[in-house]
C-alpha cells in the first residue's frame, strides 16, 4: 500500500543521473512515487520556499540540479479550503479508493468560480469524499483532473489520491484519454460540400470520418468566449454522422472524439466549419428551421431546447493505479433522448 509523504514531514530527494534540465522536472523523475506529490503540487511547494539544497531555498521552477544533489521538502499541510461540502446527489458510474467517475447533469459548474461558489460538482464531491479530496488539484478544484462547460452534460473522472491525480493529468496532457462525445449539430457534413471542400482546416478520412485541424485560442474580442487563432493552441476534432434529421437533411448527430482537449473546442471547430451545435447560445446561433423540412414536433423540440446539444458520452483511460485501461459510457440525459425522438419524426 503506497503511503503519501506526511504533512509537516521533510522528504529527502537525491537527484539520479542524467537529470532534466529544471528542477520541478527532475523532483517529479526522482521523487519516490508512494510520496504521491504530483508535478503540480511539487511546483507549488518549490514556489512557496519549501524546497531547499544543502540549506539553501530553491524557489525557481527552472533552478539547475545535478547528480548527485540532495533535495529536501517540507511538505506542508494543504490550503484550507473556504468551500462548503454540499449534500447534492451525484449520478456515480464507478468509484474506488483512488478515483470517482461522475456522469455530469446540465446545470452544474464543475468547480467554484466568481458567480458560482455553491451547488458545483466540488461541493458535491466534498460531501460524498469528505478528507479525501483535501489539497490535491488546488485549494478550490480538489480532485478535478479535467472539466466540461455548465450546460453539457457527461463523463468526468475525479482523482481522490495525489497519485491518481498525477496519472491522470499526465494522460490528459498527453491526449491519450479516449474522449467521445455525442452531439446535435446544424446541416449534415458531406465530402461533397464545396463549401468544406474550400476549407484548409477540414478533410474527411477514411469512411467518412470529418476531421478538424484548427489552433484555438481566446476569442480577441471577447475574452469570455474562444476562437480559431493564429498561434492558438493545437486542436484536432473528428465526427463521424451517426443520424440525419430532416428531408432534406437539416440537422445531425454525431460522435465526436477529440484528438486534443481545448476549452469549447468541438463548439468552435464545427461552428467554424458552418455546422454549430443546436441550442449553443455563444457558438451555434440561431437558425430558422425548414417547415418543410421537418415536422411540427421536431421543429418545436429544436426550438426548445435550452443548452448546447452536447453529451460526453465515453471516457477511457489507463487506471493509475492498476494500470489497466478501463473505459466508461455515460447514459444520455433525458432531455437529449427526448430531443432525438422528437426530431425523428417525420415531416407530412
Amino acid at each position: 500500500m503506497s503511503v503519501p509523504a506526511a504533512e509537516g514531514s521533510i522528504l529527502q530527494v537525491v537527484i539520479t543521473e542524467n537529470p532534466p534540465p529544471r528542477l520541478d522536472k527532475a523532483l517529479a523523475r526522482d521523487v519516490p512515487e508512494d510520496a504521491q506529490l504530483s508535478r503540480t503540487r511539487l511546483g507549488k511547494l518549490i514556489t512557496e520556499g519549501a524546497v531547499t539544497r544543502a540549506g539553501e531555498v530553491l524557489s525557481s521552477l527552472k533552478a539547475v540540479v545535478t547528480e548527485g544533489d540532495v533535495i529536501e521538502i517540507t511538505v506542508g499541510a494543504p490550503v484550507e479550503l473556504d468551500l462548503v461540502a454540499e449534500d447534492i446527489p451525484l449520478n456515480i458510474v464507478y468509484e474506488d479508493a483512488s478515483l470517482i467517475v461522475i456522469n455530469k447533469p446540465t446545470g452544474m459548474v464543475v468547480h467554484p468560480a466568481p458567480g458560482a461558489w455553491t451547488g458545483t460538482l466540488v461541493n458535491a464531491l466534498m460531501h460524498h469524499c469528505g478528507d479525501s479530496l483535501s489539497g490535491i488539484g488546488g485549494a478550490k478544484r480538489p480532485g478535478i483532473v479535467h472539466r466540461i462547460d455548465k450546460e453539457t452534460t457527461g463523463l468526468l473522472v475525479v482523482a481522490k489520491t495525489d497519485k491518481a491525480h498525477a496519472g491522470l493529468a499526465g494522460q490528459f496532457a498527453a491526449h491519450t484519454v479516449e474522449r467521445e462525445y455525442t452531439a446535435i449539430c446544424y446541416g449534415v457534413p458531406d465530402p461533397a460540400d464545396p463549401r468544406l471542400a474550400g476549407q484548409s482546416i477540414v478533410r474527411f478520412e477514411a469512411g467518412g470520418v470529418l476531421r478538424v485541424t484548427a489552433p484555438i485560442g481566446r476569442h480577441r474580442g471577447d475574452r469570455q468566449k474562444m476562437d480559431i487563432v493564429p498561434g492558438g493552441r493545437h486542436a484536432v476534432t473528428r465526427a463521424r454522422i451517426e443520424e440525419s434529421f430532416g428531408v432534406p437533411p437539416t440537422l445531425a448527430r454525431v460522435t465526436c472524439w477529440l484528438e486534443t482537449g481545448r476549452t469549447h473546442q468541438i463548439r468552435v471547430h464545427l461552428a467554424k466549419i458552418g455546422h454549430g451545435l443546436l441550442g449553443d447560445p455563444t457558438y451555434g446561433g440561431a437558425r430558422k428551421l425548414s417547415t418543410k423540412a421537418l415536422s411540427e414536433t421536431a421543429r418545436a423540440a429544436a426550438a426548445a431546447f435550452p443548452r448546447q446539444a452536447l453529451h460526453a458520452a465515453t471516457l477511457g483511460f489507463v487506471h493509475p493505479d492498476t494500470g489497466k485501461t478501463v473505459r466508461f459510457a455515460g447514459e444520455v440525459p433525458g432531455d437529449m433522448a427526448g430531443l432525438v425522438d422528437a426530431l425523428r419524426v417525420p415531416a407530412t
